[in-house]
């Protein structure tokens, strides 16, 4: 067992990743042979990736908020928390926060020598960002009158498998 007390510093997102401001926490980072990394990525109302790939996939965890991902030639899904996301291998895609909203999600990605986190495209333009359906209450808890909560139905996600 290994115990690695938090001392990393909170990161700003690099520009050339990111439109917006992003904060990224670095969780987990498995020494070799492992190839596990991990990230919990901060994104201010209006913050979005680049578009994207990741050489071996990755899965993100919606665990605040709400946001949008899109992969490329596939219409923006809007996720929220609790929503998990799989990317597959090589598949163009961007994702960020809704125009209004905070989102943070849990970023999963396997890395070696030979395998990148991401390889990185040209940013997402307004124009591609102002295609997301508004985000509504669907998908939210919902109260019912005598106060106990019932949660409404799941939007599709931007998986390309199962």
């Amino acid at each position: 067992m290994e115990i690695t007390r938090s001392s990393i510093d909170t990161a700003k997102g690099p520009g050339t990743w990111f439109t917006g401001d992003v904060y990224i926490d670095a969780i987990a980072a498995a020494p070799a042979p492992a190839r596990m990394q991990a990230n919990l990525v901060h994104f201010t109302p209006g913050a979005r990736t680049a578009w994207h790939t990741h050489p071996l996939g990755q899965t993100i965890y919606v665990t605040e908020g709400i946001g949008l991902c899109q992969r490329r030639g596939g219409p923006v899904e809007v996720i929220r928390a609790g929503d998990r996301v799989f990317f597959a291998p090589d598949e163009d895609h961007w994702h960020g926060a809704t125009p209004s909203r905070f989102m943070v999600h849990l970023a999963l990605n396997e890395v070696d020598d030979d395998h990148p986190a991401a390889d990185w495209g040209a940013k997402v333009t307004d124009e591609e960002y102002a295609a997301a359906p508004a985000a509504t209450t669907e998908g939210s808890t919902r109260w019912n009158f005598d106060r106990s909560v019932a949660p409404a139905p799941r939007s599709a996600s931007c998986a390309s498998g199962p």
